[in-house]
């Protein structure tokens, strides 16, 4: 699962990257003219992993985990004139975009707008992605009438459809509706898969604040009521700082600053949530590991997530709740009170449930 980082210059896009990653990327690389991205892949924090190895004592604790991805940024003054093909290169193949965006206050770091003004970046950035999907939208609508014209039969029914939804998506955006929240039906979005429209991909816009509003909810001032989308906050710099540290004195700084735990283990759980996903568990002596998946899939289809054998010979799955798992103390206990289930094929698969998979190849 791979997520893009975005933002317009100086929002504090890398150095969200370095805090969500514990990375030393150069936060200044992409203002020299860098064009090349930051990539790292973090674990997906997960306490009931934590549990289920006291419990199996494992040789080995594997976290699901995302790739992010930091570009460079967005000038915001291109006004429909078409995002880089460098950009489009690298975002267009994320699942998700997270959008920073500046809230602090810093003279030293001067903004693209000369203020500090939230709303107004979230919408320029915005309507960046929508220009994207518009010019995209234009270029397959001049070329498609043409091929029509030339087909026959379903290729050519096919056809249409994809001309009748990209229309329908050109009106939504040029009334700023991002795709996203044009309700497309399940078979509209296989149909326009290939074009990996900005404006479609699920967002999470994360207002990185200064030192000072650390204790200060300012994503609750933010009014963002789209699809697919969610606004959270994260002091970037101090954050960065932190991922830096040992524990110990990670701790120490935390309780310093009066805080629970990193916001950034947060942000990556909203991170993967906000892609659609879930974790079901595998647990035993070898390994404990939590294992990504789409929500709503049925159980055969997770085997293969595992190994494609296991999903051609399935024949059922043994699943036990996680909570009900730590209840019973043991998964003989578990057995005994009757909370672990042989589940077929068509079992839809939940978060947190502990799979063991019975096939034969």
């Amino acid at each position: 699962m791979k997520i893009g980082i975005i933002g317009l210059p100086n929002s504090g896009k890398t150095t969200v990257f370095n805090a969500l990653t514990g990375g030393t990327a150069e936060t200044a690389a992409y203002s020299s003219g860098q064009l090349e991205p930051n990539l790292a892949t973090v674990k997906v924090p997960d306490e009931r992993l934590n549990k289920l190895s006291e419990m199996y004592k494992p040789k080995k604790i594997t976290f699901a985990d995302v790739q992010y991805i930091d570009v460079a940024g967005l000038s915001g003054d291109r006004k429909g004139g078409g995002l880089p093909a460098a950009f489009l290169n690298y975002i267009a193949q994320v699942d998700a975009l997270l959008h920073v965006v500046r809230a602090f206050e810093d003279a030293t770091v001067p903004h693209p707008e000369e203020s500090v003004n939230p709303a107004r970046d979230i919408e320029t950035v915005d309507l960046e992605l929508m220009f994207s999907d518009m010019a995209i939208i234009e270029r397959r609508l001049q070329r498609i009438e043409p091929e029509i014209k030339k087909m026959t039969g379903k290729e050519k029914e096919l056809r249409v459809q994809e001309r009748d939804v990209l229309t329908r998506l050109q009106a939504g955006l040029e009334q700023n509706t991002p795709i996203r929240d044009q309700g497309l039906s399940v078979d509209e979005e296989k149909l326009l898969r290939g074009f990996q429209f900005l404006s479609a991909k699920p967002l999470l816009i994360v207002l990185n604040v200064g030192e000072a509003q650390l204790n200060q909810d300012v994503a609750s001032t933010i009014e963002y009521q789209h699809q697919k989308a969610a606004v959270t906050q994260l002091a970037g710099k101090v954050e960065a700082e932190i991922a830096q540290l040992d524990e110990a004195d990670a701790e120490l700084f935390l309780a310093d600053l009066n805080i629970s735990e990193p916001a950034r283990f947060r942000v990556i759980e909203q991170s993967y949530n906000l892609l659609g996903l879930i974790s079901f568990l595998t647990a035993g002596p070898d390994e404990v590991r939590a294992w990504p998946l789409r929500q709503n899939t049925p159980a055969v289809e997770a085997a293969g997530e595992i190994h494609s054998d296991i999903q051609r010979g399935f024949i059922r799955a043994e699943i036990v709740a996680f909570d009900d798992l730590m209840a019973a103390g043991s998964m003989t206990e578990a057995k005994k009170r009757g909370t672990v289930r042989m589940e077929g094929k068509t079992y839809i698969i939940k978060d947190g449930d502990i799979c063991n998979y019975l096939f034969n190849v």
